[in-house]
């Protein structure tokens, strides 16, 4: 992907990282359901659990779980960690996508990260996957407020010195998305990740990849 001189769009290009980079929503999904049978509260449908996939982990059990007591979301959050821990390690990028983070640097493009994990979730997903040293700068949802707030695309945006306008927000949420727009920069969606192509679409991104390789052809396109 060489860096062309002329009509280059984009400065920055920030990943989501569940579902976007590495294939994991299904995992989530079924933690978060085993976390509430471990404590005997009814458990979230599929649907339900892998919408709030994006957000921070306390806001998202509030949307999967909305009639449970405030005192008992850190239960079900430290039950999530017990199942989610137990298979993180097993969990992979989606094919195609070191290849492509691997093209982005190599273009000389700013790549960093917004996510919902936590900083010690992402750090250590990082080092499993080894995708760690090719971003320059990731904010989680422990350090800044969930999506689709847009802090951690404005940090990221005051970080690095450039504008809005050259910045590319890329996930597979409306969390995502919505952030973007929040932030005044251009949103581009995944739809094999964790919410539906009908969901994404009605947030208006400048494009929908339905997988890596139709992601790696925009791009080359036009970033």
């Amino acid at each position: 992907m060489k860096r062309r001189n002329m009509g280059k769009r984009f400065d920055l290009i920030v990943f989501d990282w569940d579902g976007t980079l590495m294939d994991s929503t299904a995992t989530i999904a079924a933690s978060i359901q085993a976390a509430a049978r471990d404590l005997g509260i009814p458990e979230p449908s599929d649907e339900r659990a892998r919408h709030i996939i994006g957000l921070g982990l306390v806001d998202a059990l509030r949307h999967a779980l909305p009639d449970l007591p405030e005192e008992r979301y850190q239960d079900v959050a430290e039950r999530y960690r017990h199942h989610y821990l137990a298979q993180d390690n097993a969990l992979r990028l989606f094919v195609g996508i070191e290849a492509l983070i691997d093209e982005l640097a190599e273009a000389g493009y700013r790549l960093a990260v917004a996510t919902g994990k936590s900083r010690k979730g992402l750090d250590r997903a990082m080092q499993v996957s080894g995708l760690g040293n090719r971003f320059h700068a990731s904010r989680c949802a422990d350090e800044c407020h969930s999506k689709p707030h847009p802090q951690m695309l404005e940090e990221l945006i005051a970080e690095f010195g450039v504008s809005p306008d050259t910045t590319l927000m890329i996930g597979d949420t409306t969390h995502d998305l919505l952030m973007a727009k929040n932030a005044g920069v251009a949103g581009l969606g995944v739809s094999y990740g964790a919410h539906p192509r009908d969901a994404l679409e009605e947030a208006e991104p400048v494009y929908l990849a339905d997988d890596v390789t139709q992601l790696a052809a925009w791009l080359r396109a036009h970033a």
